[in-house]
């Protein structure tokens, strides 16, 4: 199978596990819409000539370009991303605070990465593990948007705790 076909069922993998996770949630529009620009020319030709299959193809673009154009599209239009919401006051980068349905929707997407490249591995765990090992330091977040989302992370971390007693 070619790179072209194994990316289109990744993002449809991923999709499916985000748009579950949204419509538990009732983000039912959000669950449907999410991420449908990786289907567009700029996004979906840059990613799967980038495709590996084990983690974004955005990061083996980086790599070689020293940016990804795909991710430069992608972050602009697409809210539930933290690097969305910032803004630029009196000089000093800030984050803006995300409203609660797009702190939601980045939880699922989370939730729909980690399961769409692990799904044998994935554990309500994984998100807030890799918050923490990966991103937490580098997230320019408004400070209740921050507080929310490690929230939701930890509250979703407590799930397999729930499950296993």
């Amino acid at each position: 199978m070619n790179n072209a076909i194994k990316h289109f069922v990744t993002i449809c993998k991923h999709k499916w596990y985000v748009g579950i996770e949204c419509w538990k949630r009732g983000l039912y529009w959000q669950g449907l819409v999410h991420d449908m620009s990786k289907f567009s020319p700029t996004e979906f030709m840059a990613s799967a000539r980038y495709f590996q299959g084990t983690g974004s193809p955005i990061e083996a673009e980086k790599a070689v370009n020293g940016y990804s154009l795909a991710w430069m599209n992608h972050k602009a239009k697409n809210k539930h991303h933290w690097i969305y919401w910032i803004d630029q006051v009196d000089g000093e980068w800030v984050g803006v605070e995300m409203p609660t349905k797009y702190v939601q929707e980045m939880l699922c997407d989370y939730i729909g990465a980690g399961k769409a490249y692990n799904t044998e591995k994935w554990t309500p765990k994984e998100p807030l593990s890799y918050y923490n090992s990966v991103d937490k330091d580098r997230m320019l977040l408004h400070p209740n948007t921050r507080y929310l989302f490690t929230v939701l992370l930890e509250s979703l971390s407590l799930e397999q705790d729930h499950a296993n007693s």
